[in-house]
């Protein structure tokens, strides 16, 4: 990969069919180095097949896939020693101690023993293991457990860094720690790849793919994606919210109604006099209530652009 491209990843039309299921339709992407880029969607939507395809673990259908220069699957073989990959459910040998899975890894990475020994003392004092390095893995909090398979992930320091939803099973101090560990690599020089189903997580990333049903529906920064959204979320107070909540359902060019408290919480196809037009369904209604506009967040985007999609599948149908 020339240091012109600044890109670790590039897939053009990349598919993947099981018999008569589509589970990636031709996506498009491009990944910028030391860039933590997510994937967001939920299960089902692609995230992880597309993984797999991008390390070389899947042979797509269709479409060109070149990563870290090389081309994949082709040069898979070559590709593995240069990239770290951590799933959810955590793969490292529970009857084994913190210091001895991180030697074994060491071991299959063929790091020479000398250097494995000061690189699993590195790690054990990074991920803070240093009164838990004999420590039986499998017991283990869910937290330790991820912080451990991260450190086995990077043991080779790896270039590029696949993670396949590796917060979904812990608790949120934990993750904020995770993702304090993932700047530190990126800044590092590790470009990072990450998949997930969390509004909170996504919005950390410095870039963002929303996958569903397979197919890519957005990829921006955060703050662009809902930039883009400004002028079409509105926040309605009433006093009966579930009475209001019905009446906004059947307002023309309405995405989505939800209820955060004792407000609503409603996405518009189109921004111009929307309140205007949310006034007027209420009063026609004889519903009293307060209709203001907010700042859009991911939650929005994530509804619009699915929405969007669904949309046009039907049309596409029909």
């Amino acid at each position: 990969m020339t240091a012109a491209t600044d890109c670790a990843i590039r897939a053009r039309g990349l598919t993947r069919r099981f018999g008569d299921l589509t589970a990636v339709d031709h996506v498009g992407l491009e990944v910028q180095t030391r860039q933590v880029y997510g994937f967001l969607g939920p299960n089902g939507s692609g995230k992880s097949t597309t993984i797999r395809m991008l390390c070389g673990l899947l042979t797509p259908s269709d479409g060109d896939i070149e990563v870290l220069g090389l081309e994949i699957p082709r040069q898979a073989d070559a590709l593995r020693m240069r990239v770290g990959y951590m799933t959810q459910r955590f793969s490292l040998f529970e009857d084994l101690s913190v210091r001895e899975n991180l030697e074994f890894l060491a071991a299959i990475h063929d790091i020479p023993r000398g250097s494995a020994r000061k690189r699993v003392d590195q790690l054990i004092d990074e991920y803070q293991f240093a009164d838990r390095q004999k420590q039986l893995a499998g017991s283990m909090s869910g937290g330790q457990k991820q912080r451990l398979a991260l450190a086995g992930a990077v043991i080779h320091e790896p270039e590029l860094l696949f993670l396949d939803e590796p917060t979904s099973a812990v608790d949120p101090e934990s993750r904020r720690h995770f993702w304090e560990k993932l700047f530190e690599l990126a800044d590092a020089g590790t470009t990072i790849l990450v998949s997930t189903h969390l509004m909170d997580e996504a919005e950390r990333c410095h870039r963002l793919a929303v996958l569903d049903r397979g197919v890519l529906v957005a990829d921006d920064t955060p703050t662009a994606l809902e930039r883009q959204l400004r002028g079409r979320t509105l926040l309605v107070q009433a006093d009966d919210p579930r009475e209001v909540q019905q009446v906004l359902t059947g307002v023309e060019d309405v995405i989505a109604v939800a209820q955060v408290g004792n407000a609503l919480r409603v996405l518009m196809r189109e921004g111009d006099d929307a309140p205007a037009r949310l006034h007027r369904a209420l009063a026609d209604a004889g519903a009293d209530a307060v209709v203001e506009r907010v700042e859009p967040n991911l939650e929005d985007v994530f509804v619009a652009v699915t929405q969007d999609d669904a949309r046009n599948t039907r049309e596409r149908a029909a």
